[in-house]
């Protein structure tokens, strides 16, 4: 199989100096996009092909596209890092490849081969390296990337599409938290689920956000930040939030987190955590947990922190959970506890080279 190549087509209007300045000072998070996005078309005959680095801008459509119909989609995210010396370095790049592989075989899409993924990172990366913020600059800055595949071809029926759009945008981010980090208040999602038995709950596909919306607008009406989605056949089990995963902290230095059911997505965060559990002193364990178990540890003081976790937000402490008729008062204080926190900032040094990375978890990618 050939390897995909990327031409590059400049952007003929790129951001000026100052505007990109202005944009890295305070860049929010999924605000704004750089200058150029990365394609590449798949097709039954031909494979995957015409991999091109064009400038950022309207992708083309026809109404019966499979994807507005079938919503035969996916997606990744990951951020880049840049370090001291200047070179622009990914967490972890190939899980996410991987994991866009499930992501395909689950909603029937071509799988893109991981080199051909890590070759698009770099690609862009090399084209707007001047939209990767400086080490220097106050707060945790990267650059995002958002990878996305999804069915092109113009036809209506339910089959597997025969043409295939893949491409690559990115959108340089600050700290999520503009205000600076803060528990998050919880709510548990009683009436909707996020995923079910058999379905597209493993796989990093639009509809699975799309079904936790409901039940996140829900949680706001009760004036909480997310909401905790329980698994669908005895809405017994906690799953995850809308988007990120959850783990919990004991008094005897346990770790524990929900098992990976089929329902659940695999966060990259989520594994490195475990991966770093044991270097902290903690004794992770991947299990299914009750819900009633949350409100009785925390009740009881064995659960001691809470938190949720991923690529956006990195590690998120978690405070107040409710329901209705009821709440769980929090376990985090006003900015997290200290397991969450050095959890955090092990991850944080890491990505942003800090530490020695011996995990082989860094890639260069510029």
């Amino acid at each position: 199989m050939t390897a995909l190549s990327f031409t590059h087509t400049p952007n003929a209007n790129p951001a000026s100096d100052a505007d990109r300045a202005a944009i890295l000072a305070d860049p929010g998070f999924g605000k704004h996009f750089t200058d150029h996005m990365v394609t590449a078309t798949w097709t039954t005959d031909a494979g995957w092909h015409d991999g091109a680095v064009t400038a950022y801008g309207p992708i083309s459509l026809m109404p019966s596209a499979a994807v507005l119909h079938y919503a035969q989609e996916i997606f990744e995210g990951l951020k880049a890092y840049r370090h001291e010396d200047g070179s622009v370095w990914g967490f972890r790049p190939y899980a996410n490849a991987q994991r866009m592989a499930r992501s395909a075989t689950r909603l029937a899409l071509p799988p893109l081969p991981e080199e051909d993924f890590l070759a698009s990172l770099r690609a862009i990366v090399e084209a707007d390296k001047a939209w990767v913020p400086g080490p220097g600059e106050s707060g945790e800055k990267s650059l995002y990337l958002r990878p996305f595949m999804f069915a092109s071809e113009a036809f209506l029926g339910v089959r597997p599409a025969a043409e295939v759009t893949y491409s690559v945008i990115a959108s340089p981010a600050g700290a999520y938290f503009a205000g600076g980090l803060k528990p998050v208040t919880l709510w548990i999602s009683e009436h909707y689920a996020r995923a079910g038995a058999g379905g597209t709950g493993a796989a990093k596909c639009g509809g699975n956000y799309a079904s936790s919306l409901a039940g996140q607008l829900e949680g706001a009406e009760h004036g909480c930040d997310q909401a905790v989605f329980l698994d669908s056949s005895t809405h017994t089990y906690i799953e995850e939030l809308g988007g990120m995963n959850l783990f919990f902290v004991t008094k005897d230095n346990r770790l524990v987190t929900p098992e990976l059911t089929g329902t659940i997505l695999e966060g990259v965060t989520r594994s490195s955590i475990l991966g770093l559990s044991k270097e902290l002193g903690l004794d992770p364990e991947e299990r299914r947990i009750e819900i009633e178990e949350w409100k009785d540890g925390v009740r009881s003081g064995d659960i001691v922190e809470i938190f949720a976790c991923g690529t956006a937000a990195v590690v998120t402490p978690v405070g107040e959970l409710r329901w209705e008729g009821g709440q769980a008062p929090s376990t985090a204080g006003e900015a997290g506890g200290e397991v969450t926190n050095a959890i955090r900032s092990r991850l944080l040094d890491v990505q942003y080279g800090r530490v020695e990375d011996t995990h082989g978890w860094l890639t260069q990618l510029a």
